[in-house]
């Protein structure tokens, strides 16, 4: 069931002008630059210190981080004697399925939730146990994200309160947030934020003189900076060059490509629709290595919708007997290799090199 369908629809006019003030300011702002995190925690306190928009959002903080508002649960907000829906934003650290599936009834499975549960010392990949990742893939009223930089997740926070509230698309967005400041752009181009906001844009090509291959790197959240270590491997000891792509959502990726595929079954005599992911990687056949800091099965769901060699690498790609990173975020040395490995499969490269590269970083 819907948890939304507890509850009277709210939306109106009035949920449109609160997320139209919210817009208006954080677009007015000056960037807040940094993590991920620190991107969020800065546009969720010019939101509740602005007298402009102090009333027209809610901004709860239920993670542990100091107050600066005394709302920490949202469950008073259905006691509220506004007759409009308003803007949610909640700041959560939610490290199981089960309570982020209560936060999501907690809010009627609408808002923005923001879990900074990366960002503490856990057992679980990114803080979390992994049925969460796949509780998020699976779940039809969000929309999950994992971004890599403050830009994208400043471009996603603007884009939730676009959808959610000024178009009044049902659901709720999920941004899962790390602490780490990858060091790339200050700013998306406006062609980059808007691939981004459709699961992933590319950020770089990496050269090689001559080129021994090409490989298609891609990564989500803080796995990013991993991928594009593994791609300066490529280029430095085997002249491989690399494409580059941060993927803020395999999810969305996966579902708007499920849905074209479902369109065209249906519609055989029209012409065929085709996705975000097809456009960007359907030119040619360079394999794709797509590494999540989740499960590998969140990268497992572009599997269906590419006709190049995929591999998919997770935090459970690895044998823990083997590897004592098995649990961790796959590293540079690992993505280098399967690269090569993949180049090897289509005859682009000797396998010794493979083997070579193995013994070259110290890998079991």
């Amino acid at each position: 069931m819907n948890p939304s369908s507890l509850f009277p629809t709210r939306h109106n006019a009035l949920a449109q002008q609160a997320a139209q003030a919210c817009l208006d300011l954080l677009r007015s702002a000056r960037p807040p630059g940094g993590s991920p995190l620190n991107t969020v925690l800065e546009m969720a306190n010019t939101l509740e210190l602005d007298r402009r928009t102090a009333r027209q959002s809610f901004v709860v903080r239920s993670h542990g981080a100091p107050q600066r508002s005394t709302r920490i649960s949202a469950w008073p907000l259905w006691f509220s004697t506004d007759s409009a829906e308003k803007p949610l934003l909640y700041l959560h650290r939610c490290s199981s399925s089960a309570q982020l599936c209560a936060v999501s009834a907690e809010t009627a499975a609408r808002g923005i939730l923001c879990n900074d549960s990366e960002t503490q010392t856990s057992p679980w990949p990114k803080g979390a146990d992994p049925s969460l990742a796949l509780w998020l893939a699976h779940n039809p009223h969000c929309l999950p994200f994992d971004p890599a930089t403050g830009a994208e997740a400043e471009a996603i926070i603007l884009e939730a309160l676009q959808r959610l509230y000024i178009e009044g698309q049902p659901g709720f967005y999920y941004l899962a947030l790390h602490d780490h400041e990858l060091q790339l752009e200050l700013e998306l181009t406006p062609e980059q934020r808007q691939a981004a906001l459709q699961g992933m844009y590319k950020v770089t090509d990496t050269t090689a003189h001559p080129a021994a291959g090409r490989a298609r790197l891609l990564g989500a959240g803080r796995a990013f900076a991993q991928v594009r270590a593994a791609a300066d491997l490529l280029q430095r000891d085997w002249k491989v060059a690399s494409q580059l792509w941060s993927c803020p959502s395999y999810t969305r990726l996966a579902r708007e490509a499920a849905a074209a595929q479902h369109w065209n079954r249906l519609h055989p005599g029209q012409e065929k629709r085709g996705s975000h992911l097809q456009r960007c990687l359907a030119d040619d056949s360079a394999p794709v290595i797509a590494v999540t800091g989740y499960g590998q099965a969140v990268a497992e769901q572009l599997r269906p919708h590419l006709k190049a060699e995929l591999v998919a690498l997770g935090t459970d790609s690895f044998d823990a007997a083997r590897d004592p990173r098995r649990g961790r975020c796959p590293e540079a040395r690992w993505i280098a290799v399967l690269a090569l490995k993949s180049l090897a499969d289509a005859g682009q490269l000797p396998m010794q090199c493979v083997e070579q590269a193995m013994a070259t970083y110290g890998l079991p």
